[in-house]
């Protein structure tokens, strides 16, 4: 792995904000480094606050969505709240759907299944929606380019509300009003919503409307934060109010449905456990069985019903990661029968692959082979294929290059679908291959992480640490700091730990004689070395651990080098 230093500010700029607001000086090194520079910034950034909420009126299209809400509402009409199959799907469809059936019963959601329909809106969705006489769908993280199918509600006499965040394509789909701030004529100043978040800035402008205040929709904070966490947007600005909202209202009120996983921590919840514990359950209800199942959780009230539901996702849950690892295990085979290890590229496929997986097998092949990837399965008479790609290249842009292959595609920078015909797997194969070795730099083969500042093992106090605890919710653009200290020696304790001793627990000593402990997952192979007292380097986050109910510092290592 390829260690890079960010830059460090000024020097005067450093000293100016420590003073401003009296942290050690490597703490306003930090908060400089996020664009952090002055007492009133640290204020907001440190003490996020819903006044700093932007209007919701100022997003192109929310005055004509809220007009066409009531006038549904105020006659009756049948609504039907319709999301994609993911993490921010299903909690945007749980927080739209349970705010309006406060006050307008003849609501009803719709979650596509996965492997039938696919992403996004479909007919058999539309088809439904006139069976149950509906004549309003508010479709949520889904629909800025199913331009065919909202038409085709037209001929029907169903309007759409699309709330979407994915990127516009030429032409706009001819729904009543779409929020998206990604459109090109949006005013709305903060871009970077996901699907829940435009879910939420919906309610809050619904709750104006009616002269409510921001205070009574606290309690729908807690999903936006979790689709905020498993969407990997960037937690700044109101992603960041939001979230820190959100976590705060999961310590003191946890919804019933997400109760039984929350409880198996026994902590206090950050980011980390909504991307690590919660995503992946949420998840794989629509990866195994269905989305509706995933809903149906996070609107349990009746604490039975939830745990039923909990253990039943529990289950999905569990069988998703034997699927993964045995699906990974043969992909990781496929590209050595096919020696194409020194490939700039993954293109894998097997027919019977599950489809629910298929995105996370991706990812797990990049741990291996650094490099952009699509993992095909059969699907009906084509084949779908999910995508993951690598720091700096955009996968999307690669996809445009290949397109000549491709049915459909659809997605992001680093993670896209797409549907080809089976007799164009191999050309695109090629395309694919060939587009990536013309985009890849040689440096983005290599795996890279950047560190924030260089410091010595003295730094790290538990003041350094309280306030660095400040600096959350830590995510994507607000990352949790790592650092690196050089000159380390073994501390006399490091041994292996874990069920199967692969972990690494270690204590280091370092130039300022100060001892702390750390845990390396996965890093034993170190052990000969540092027993032998070469000198060796760590870069590494820093943690609170409790244990037995007492609490320490801890360092979480990234990597190690002698």
């Amino acid at each position: 792995m390829h260690w890079s230093p960010k830059p460090i500010p000024n020097e005067q700029k450093i000293k100016q904000l420590q003073q401003e607001i009296g942290v050690p000086f490597e703490i306003a090194c930090l908060l400089i480094q996020r664009g952090i520079e002055d007492f009133d910034t640290a204020k907001s950034y440190f003490r996020p606050d819903l006044s700093d909420l932007h209007d919701p009126f100022l997003m192109l299209g929310m005055r004509k969505a809220v007009d066409r809400i009531l006038q549904a509402t105020g006659k009756g009409e049948k609504i039907m709240i319709y999301g994609d199959y993911d993490v921010d799907g299903t909690t945007a469809v749980a927080l739209v759907y349970s705010f309006l059936i406060q006050n307008h019963p003849n609501c009803i959601y719709y979650i596509p299944d996965r492997y039938q329909e696919g992403y996004g809106i479909s007919a058999k969705g539309i088809d439904y929606a006139k069976t149950e006489n509906i004549s309003l769908i508010i479709a949520l993280d889904c629909g800025i380019k199913a331009v065919d199918n909202v038409t085709y509600a037209q001929t029907l006499g169903i309007d759409f509300i699309i709330c979407d965040h994915h990127l516009p394509g030429k032409v706009i789909p001819p729904a009543v009003a779409i929020l998206d701030p990604k459109q090109s004529n949006c005013p709305y100043p903060f871009k970077e919503l996901c699907g829940c978040g435009i879910g939420f800035k919906l309610l809050q402008a619904l709750t104006q409307e009616n002269g409510g205040k921001i205070q009574e929709i606290i309690p729908f904070m807690d999903l936006v934060a979790m689709a905020v966490a498993a969407d990997i947007v960037p937690i700044v600005g109101e992603n960041r109010i939001l979230t820190h909202f959100g976590i705060q209202q999961i310590h003191e009120n946890p919804r019933v449905g997400i109760r039984f996983f929350i409880h198996q921590l026994k902590r206090k919840i950050n980011v980390s456990d909504l991307v690590f514990v919660i995503a992946p359950r949420i998840n794989g209800a629509g990866r195994i069985k269905h989305g509706s199942h995933a809903v149906a959780l996070l609107l349990s009230e009746d604490k039975e019903e939830a745990l039923s539901r909990g253990r039943a996702i529990e289950l999905f849950n569990s069988e998703r990661k034997e699927l993964d690892q045995k699906i990974t295990a043969q992909a990781l085979d496929q590209i050595k029968q096919n020696r194409e290890e020194e490939a700039y590229s993954t293109v894998v496929f097997q027919p019977d692959w599950h489809k629910g997986v298929i995105g996370i097998v991706a990812s797990r092949l990049i741990e291996t082979y650094y490099r952009p990837t699509v993992v095909f399965a059969a699907s009906g008479d084509y084949y779908s294929a999910s995508v993951r790609s690598v720091k700096g290249v955009d996968v999307y842009q690669i996809l445009e290059t290949c397109k000549e292959h491709i049915v459909q595609f659809g997605g992001h920078r680093y993670a896209a679908g797409l549907t080809i015909k089976p007799e164009n797997f191999l050309p695109f194969k090629k395309a694919f291959e060939k587009a990536v070795e013309q985009t890849l730099l040689p440096e983005q083969r290599i795996p890279s992480t950047s560190y924030d500042l260089e410091i010595t093992l003295d730094k790290i106090t538990p003041k350094f640490q309280r306030i660095m605890a400040q600096m959350a919710p830590f995510g994507p653009s607000n990352m949790r700091p790592v650092f690196l200290t050089k000159d380390c020696l073994d501390g006399g304790q490091t041994k292996a730990v874990g069920q199967d001793q692969t972990h690494l627990k270690l204590e280091v000593t370092d130039s300022s004689k100060s001892n702390l402990s750390g845990i390396g997952f996965g890093m034993t192979n170190h052990i000969s070395k540092i027993k032998s007292r070469d000198l060796f380097q760590i870069l590494y986050t820093v943690e609170e651990n409790e244990f037995r109910g007492e609490k320490s510092l801890q360092l979480k290592l990234k990597d190690l080098r002698f």
